[in-house]
């Protein structure tokens, strides 16, 4: 799916960066192929206009925030207030700021530690992460990487119970039981939810991570997709009662690339299983999804017609996900572009 192609998915939100970077000062993003800047204004409030002076074209993400929480660049002092006004010239010396001196703004956000923006007028709000505010849970943000890959692929693979065997055999994956748990699914008009419960190995080193000392566990997973990049890895440990829900945003930086943000809530508590133990568990198995995901065809093109003939019914969540996607996209006046190397 070339992203870039299809305007509608500029009307959505996405986790761009870390609140904690933008204390570093202004930085750049690029999103749906859009150069954009953000920093924190004042009270702390996150930022973002187009990543381009209107005066000599500089990248203001090389400037400094002033004072007043303002954006500088870093060019010649031109300075731009949230809405993307110029509201100061320093060599104009008390003339008026020509009223053309203006750059693209774009609505920008806090939400979960995180600065999200959307580029045109929004479809659908943030997602609501209930966990962010229910009783007994804590946040801890785990990666901030940037990934060769699309970002359906990434969705797709998600939600891919089959790929459990194979792709993490070297930590819960049981290689002898290669055949996937089925999926209850409860699709709604922005995506859906998908539950089930999967056996895992449970070796030695994920122990306080699960909660129970079995050989093998299980997983009871409501799983749920949020149009049009992001997801919820709902894991619930029964024999312990530990909730290890993790959130994946799949920001798409162009057709190629993307930005993967996850961060994950547990129910315990630090004692029981501390932030660098969750972060070490959930490093290798992160970094072998990015790793296979990488050796696929960026361009997942999302014509469900090419894609029965293969499939098997594992692949039901990746089925479901394209046929919504298209259906958004015809919704809007779009169609599926598809592969660069095939175009006429």
């Amino acid at each position: 799916m070339l992203v870039t192609r299809q305007r509608v998915l500029r009307r959505f939100w996405y986790a761009i960066m870390p609140m904690a970077k933008l204390d570093e000062g202004p930085q750049p993003f690029t999103l749906l192929g859009e150069p954009i800047v953000l920093w924190k204004g004042a009270g702390g409030k996150p930022h973002a206009l187009r990543d381009r002076c209107c005066h000599r074209t500089a990248r203001l993400s090389k400037g400094f925030v002033d004072g007043d929480g303002n954006i500088a660049c870093g060019y010649h002092g031109w300075t731009y207030d949230c809405s993307g006004q110029c509201v100061k010239i320093p060599q104009n010396n008390g003339t008026a700021i020509p009223s053309r001196a203006v750059v693209q703004a774009y609505r920008c956000e806090e939400r979960y530690g995180y600065a999200w923006v959307a580029l045109d007028e929004p479809l659908q709000p943030i997602p609501e992460f209930p966990e962010e505010t229910a009783p007994g849970y804590r946040r801890i943000l785990q990666f901030y990487e940037r990934w060769e890959t699309s970002p359906l692929r990434m969705m797709e693979n998600s939600f891919d119970n089959s790929h459990f065997s194979f792709v993490h055999k070297s930590n819960f994956g049981l290689f002898d039981n290669p055949k996937p748990s089925k999926y209850e699914f409860r699709p709604n008009e922005w995506g859906f939810e998908a539950q089930t419960h999967v056996p895992v190995r449970n070796p030695p080193a994920s122990h306080r991570v699960t909660g129970t000392v079995e050989e093998v566990t299980e997983r009871h997973l409501t799983n749920r997709w949020f149009m049009p990049f992001a997801r919820r890895f709902g894991c619930v440990y029964p024999a312990s009662g530990v909730h290890h829900i993790i959130y994946n945003c799949a920001t798409p930086i162009d057709d190629r690339t993307l930005m993967l943000s996850q961060w994950l809530y547990r129910n315990d508590s630090e004692e029981a299983c501390s932030t660098q133990e969750l972060i070490d568990w959930d490093r290798p198995i992160t970094d072998e999804d990015r790793d296979i995901l990488e050796a696929t065809d960026y361009d997942a093109c999302i014509d469900v017609r090419r894609q029965q003939e293969c499939h098997m019914e594992s692949d039901q969540p990746g089925l479901l996900m394209r046929r919504m996607l298209l259906k958004l996209l015809n919704d809007h006046g779009e169609s599926e572009v598809f592969r660069v190397e095939t175009e006429a």
